[in-house]
C-alpha cells in the first residue's frame, strides 16, 4: 500500500507527463529555422507538412535523377543534380 505522499507524488508525475505530452514538438512542427539547423531530416519533413516541392535534399534529387535517367548522377553532387534536372 502506497503512502499518501507516495500518491501525491505519483498524482503529481501523472499530470507532469501528460503536460510534457501535449506540450512536445516533433521534427515537421519546428520553425523553419530551426528545422534547417536540425538538418535534412527536419528540413524535408517541413517541406512536407507545407506541400513545398523547392528545395530538394541530395537523396531527393538522386531519385528524381534516377527516374529521369540523367547520366553520371552518381558523381553528380546536389547542386549538379538540381542544375541537372533544371532547378533553380
Amino acid at each position: 500500500m502506497a503512502t499518501k505522499k507516495q500518491s501525491q507524488t505519483a498524482k503529481k508525475n501523472v499530470r507532469k507527463a501528460a503536460k510534457a505530452a501535449k506540450s512536445q514538438r516533433s521534427i515537421a512542427h519546428m520553425s523553419a529555422r530551426n528545422a534547417r539547423r536540425s538538418g535534412s531530416r527536419a528540413a524535408v519533413a517541413k517541406r512536407k507538412q507545407i506541400g513545398a516541392a523547392a528545395p530538394k535534399t541530395g537523396k531527393e534529387l538522386y531519385e528524381e535523377a534516377r527516374r529521369q535517367g540523367v547520366p553520371n548522377r552518381s558523381k553528380m553532387g546536389r547542386d549538379e543534380l538540381a542544375r541537372a534536372l533544371g532547378h533553380n
